[in-house]
């Protein structure tokens, strides 16, 4: 048996053109490799400066399996440091936000550090003098992450020291969270509460290829959309009769494979890209009344109508976000094992427009994401299934060749068939990079 234990080499080799192997996804070793360098490597996103707005306020996650805390330094200045007192290791923060105040404080020996992570105070300091702690680690405080980016207020970070730039890193890809920026009136966001938050059995690449798989939607949904389209017309309402937003919401999850088709892929280097290129299931929602009326005043009539008619589906930023544009929502997926993953719902306000907005956002969080939801659970469901059929031995390869093209090129912006598995391919050529980013070449171990 192959073991891949502080081989990383070995496990990018897993990765074939038109096949991945079930490692991958099962296997524990691999999980801990990822964790070490994929997400080491990567740019990953931590949160929403709206999530710290005042000097002190801290918001406690995770990136990969490294705990981090968020916090505003200064007005204009916020940190990402590592959740951990730099003397015995403990855990500086464990509520999921707060405000420290002027400086954090370790829970059992007081040592305390300023809110950019600098050693401020020990308690009877004269015991270290002679000792040289001030030329140690412990000795400058709160460890800080590699690299830290806040892009139009969102915070991005890259644990290892160097490394890809945060600019080659996304490149045009950064379109999607502009649109989504783009569409407040006054170019900013705020987060809406807390996320819908819950425990998924399986791989955490399972959830983000899902993100741009347009085949199952119409298969997998048949039980929960299928159904509610199918009562919905039952009604036999007259002709003209408004349809209600949830039923504008999950009556698109119905579309034909026609439909999909259509809508198209784009994928970006680094294993970004999205759906919806020429229209999504965003894209026959309602009108707000008001709203276009707003986003005019701030853009002028031309650019608010481009905004508004990029209604993109699903972007994938590599390695765990997915966002919606049209609906200001983001899902993070949080690595917990190889077969244990927690997602994170997120929904935003646009700053400056109706409230309605934030209302319909609100409503489709529930009915697709919250653990409660009609819809979220159908996928739930064959991840689970997927995750436990992957131990079986009749076959060890997971097939991603739908649409295959021979010498697939991923260092350039691409738009194909919207049912392509490009992205998945794109995502798996990104993993395999990232994950011998920082690694010399080795062996496989057997």
């Amino acid at each position: 048996m192959v073991s891949y234990s502080g081989n990383p080499t070995a496990a990018a080799s897993l990765v074939q053109p038109h096949q991945v192997h079930r490692d991958v996804y099962i296997n524990e070793d691999i999980f801990k490799l990822e964790m070490k360098h994929v997400f080491a490597n990567s740019w990953v996103f931590v949160g929403h400066e709206s999530q710290t707005p005042v000097k002190g306020d801290y918001f406690a996650t995770q990136i990969g399996d490294q705990p981090v805390i968020q916090v505003r330094h200064k007005a204009d200045d916020i940190h990402v440091l590592y959740n951990r007192c730099p003397h015995k290791g403990t855990k500086i923060v464990i509520d999921r936000q707060g405000n420290t105040g002027k400086f954090f404080r370790c829970p059992y020996h007081a040592w305390s550090f300023k809110t950019d992570g600098c050693l401020l105070a020990i308690p009877l300091k004269k015991g270290y003098e002679g000792t040289g702690l001030e030329e140690t680690e412990s000795g400058k405080g709160m460890k800080a992450v590699g690299a830290v980016k806040n892009y139009r207020g969102f915070i991005f970070a890259r644990l290892a020291e160097e490394g890809i730039s945060f600019e080659e890193f996304f490149g045009d890809s950064l379109s999607s969270l502009d649109n989504m920026m783009d569409r407040s009136p006054e170019g900013r966001l705020e987060v809406v509460g807390p996320p819908l938050r819950y425990l998924h059995h399986c791989n955490w690449k399972m959830l983000v290829e899902n993100q741009t798989d347009t085949c199952h939607p119409m298969v997998a949904h048949e039980s929960s959309a299928g159904t509610a389209v199918k009562l919905y017309e039952e009604l036999d309402l007259p002709e003209g009769t408004p349809k209600p937003p949830a039923m504008e919401i999950i009556a698109p999850f119905m579309s034909p494979y026609e439909f999909f088709e259509g809508m198209g892929i784009r994928t970006w280097p680094n294993g970004h890209g999205h759906t919806g290129v020429s229209h999504s299931i965003h894209s026959d929602y309602s009108a707000i009344p008001g709203y276009f009326e707003a986003l005019t005043e701030s853009y002028g009539e031309e650019r608010a109508k481009a905004i508004l008619d990029d209604n993109r589906h699903n972007t994938v930023y590599f390695p765990n976000i997915m966002i919606k544009g049209p609906i200001q929502q983001l899902r993070v997926f949080i690595p917990l094992a190889a077969d244990k993953t927690i997602v994170e719902s997120y929904i935003y306000r646009l700053v400056g427009a109706p409230d309605a907005l934030t209302a319909r956002t609100a409503m489709y969080n529930r009915m697709i994401n919250a653990p409660t939801s009609i819809v979220g659970h159908d996928d739930l469901e064959m991840y689970e299934r997927a995750q436990e059929g992957l131990h079986a031995d009749g076959m060890e390869w997971v097939n991603v060749q739908r649409l295959l093209e021979e010498d697939e090129d991923f260092s350039e912006e691409a738009v194909h068939n919207g049912t392509t598995e490009r992205q998945m391919r794109n995502q798996f050529n990104a993993w395999a990079k990232f994950m011998t980013y920082d690694a010399p070449e080795q062996e496989v171990a057997e």
